[in-house]
């Protein structure tokens, strides 16, 4: 019995010696702040005004190579081939709007010109996708499921302007200002009833 009392004894001892010796659990992590990626540069002014069919025709372009992007940096190839599939006939037609813009401003350099921007959209593209890293893919994915719940092919250009704040451009278009209203034209003077 005495050698069981100090058995129990030398055993509160230890543990009391260790609980001396602990330390309070350390406090949480602080959260983390979501990340926010950096604001899209300001691309340099057009040198053409263009018309609000042109404005959504570059809206398309941009969703369009951004998410042709999206499918190279975050294997989504087969969303992207379905978007593609679904929407072919209004990407072509916003494609000859978008070259209409060129060819009006510009007749001989016009196919330069739009493939530059082409070339440069897809540039710009990305260096977003570089700067928001893993960002990019869960950011963009998701405008795959949410561009084919459309539920018609003619709200893309719609969908397109929505998104326009957050899918860089190379270039600031402006929209063209309304043309003034064309002067009224004088009534036609009836000639005078000659008297008798």
């Amino acid at each position: 019995m005495l050698r069981s009392a100090l058995t129990r004894t030398a055993v509160l001892s230890l543990v009391a010696l260790l609980a001396g010796c602990a330390k309070e659990a350390p406090p949480p992590p602080p959260p983390q702040a979501a990340y926010v990626p950096p604001p899209l540069p300001v691309p340099p002014a057009a040198q053409w005004c263009a018309h609000p069919a042109e404005l959504a025709a570059f809206s398309v372009a941009a969703l369009k190579s951004n998410l042709m992007v999206a499918a190279v940096s975050c294997r989504a190839d087969e969303k992207y081939n379905a978007f593609v599939t679904r929407y072919r006939p209004l990407l072509v037609q916003q494609e000859k709007t978008a070259e209409s813009y060129f060819s009006r401003n510009d007749k001989r350099r016009w196919q330069q010109d739009r493939d530059d921007y082409i070339t440069q959209l897809a540039n710009a593209q990305s260096q977003r996708s570089m700067v928001l890293g893993s960002q990019f893919c869960e950011r963009t994915l998701g405008e795959f499921d949410e561009v084919m719940a459309l539920t018609v092919p003619t709200q893309l250009p719609a969908f397109a302007e929505t998104k326009a704040q957050f899918i860089p451009q190379p270039m600031k278009l402006s929209e063209c200002a309304a043309a003034p209203p064309a002067p009224a034209k004088p009534a036609a003077r009836r000639p005078a009833a000659k008297g008798k």
